[in-house]
């Protein structure tokens, strides 16, 4: 095949961070596998990546360019980290053609990577090449009994952020346009479809996370039952429904057995003196560990001697389920459109949605179910490993993305 050249904007992209700076930084790198690529970001990542690539020499940087854009400091002073960041990312977005066109830069095919929401438009359409739009998704509603134990201001926010979702889906042309005008649309799952029109043929649902494979050991702790766990502590990951499965999973457990069971909780966030509060009340202060933010690797680490992954999050994706996964672990979460889909029935268990007090009584009953039946928890792991490999290592995407391209070129 020939090689093509494409123009992927990536707003969010960065050689050594996690979340959107990982996926835009990994989907630049499978693109280029294929193709040749001009990269168009932010001026504010130009010295990490430029820093990394001399420090990190590789044939593959040879197919990329990098190309940085900022609008003129009067239209972003305002902007601080997180503050405003989805209202200066549509600005940028409807910067970009111009400023292409400016540059004079020569490529077949636009591809708008990241961010990976479905509710901002993308104006590389005016660019007037095949346009491909995607991974694009959202985080959904979270349910109103899961926000119940925590402060009012979580509920006000979650809807609102909802109510502004909800009518850029239903009232922005520059939104309808963009899907009109994708020549193919990358959806990250399936709640995608339900907000915005997807033309038959021209749209893919597949996960938009992946991990690199590091290394996997199929010996493990058959003695201890160790649940691990990941993320922000905050009300979108879930982490109360965590904490209180685990302790009535241990407290089903014979006397002589619950010495064996561990919950480590890796992460932090302003909920951390609530979720400490819990375990107290729950008497199992000995049995659960807080691990702050780690290196990567480290993490990675903990997870080689896990046994499970316990992931009741509300969001959209997930990055550490893929990361689970690739180390074997049995996932169990809740049947959403996030996690929950990312997920088999051979190699995690999704729990129904539902009342606040029957979720905790479900996830722990999953618990219980794979630490009674080691056979069962053995054949999840190696689901498990198998799901990641044919679905959640990043050469997949760059796979995926080279025929995708085929597809509009």
């Amino acid at each position: 095949m020939k090689q093509k050249i494409i123009l992927a904007t990536t707003y969010a992209v960065h050689p050594t961070r996690g979340s959107e700076d990982a996926m835009g930084w990994n989907y630049v790198l499978q693109i280029a596998r294929f193709n040749k690529v001009i990269c168009i970001t932010r001026e504010n990542n130009q010295k990490a990546i430029e820093e990394f690539i001399t420090l990190n020499p590789k044939p593959i940087f040879d197919n990329i360019t990098f190309v940085y854009f900022d609008t003129p400091y009067w239209m972003r002073f305002w902007k601080r980290g997180s503050r405003g960041a989805m209202i200066y990312y549509w600005i940028w977005q409807r910067s970009l053609p111009a400023f292409v066109k400016k540059q004079n830069l020569q490529f077949d095919i636009a591809h708008n990577a990241t961010f990976p929401n479905d509710w901002t438009p993308s104006y590389l359409w005016k660019l007037g090449k095949p346009f491909v739009w995607g991974p694009i998704g959202h985080h959904p509603l979270i349910p109103s009994q899961y926000l119940e134990p925590f402060s009012k201001k979580y509920w006000i926010t979650d809807r609102l952020t909802w109510l502004v979702k909800n009518a850029f889906w239903k009232l922005s042309i520059g939104l309808k346009r963009t899907a009109k005008k994708a020549d193919f649309i990358y959806a990250m799952n399936s709640s995608v479809k339900d907000k915005i029109k997807l033309q038959n043929g021209k749209y893919c649902i597949r996960p938009s996370i992946a991990t690199q494979d590091f290394g996997f050991d199929p010996n493990y702790d058959i003695e201890n039952f160790n649940v691990i766990s990941a993320g922000r502590f905050v009300p979108l990951k879930g982490f109360d429904l965590t904490i209180l499965s685990f302790a009535r999973f241990v407290k089903n457990l014979p006397k002589e057995a619950q010495n064996n069971a561990k919950l480590t909780l890796v992460g932090k966030g302003p909920e951390e003196k609530y979720l400490r509060s819990i375990i107290k009340k729950q008497g199992i202060i000995d049995k659960v560990e807080f691990i702050d933010w780690i290196e990567r690797e480290d993490l990675m680490n903990l997870m080689k001697s896990s046994s499970l992954f316990l992931f009741p999050s509300h969001e959209g994706a997930g990055m550490v389920v893929a990361e689970a996964l690739s180390f074997a672990l049995p996932v169990v979460c809740l049947d959403n459109c996030g996690p929950g889909e990312l997920i088999t029935p051979k190699c995690g268990i999704a729990v129904k949605q539902q009342t606040y007090k029957n979720t905790v009584l479900n996830l722990s009953e999953a618990l219980l179910e794979l630490y009674n039946n080691p056979k069962k928890h053995w054949n999840m792991r190696v689901e498990a490993r198998k799901h990641f490999e044919e679905t959640f290592h990043w050469n997949k995407r760059g796979e995926w993305l080279r025929n995708i391209y085929e597809q509009v070129y």
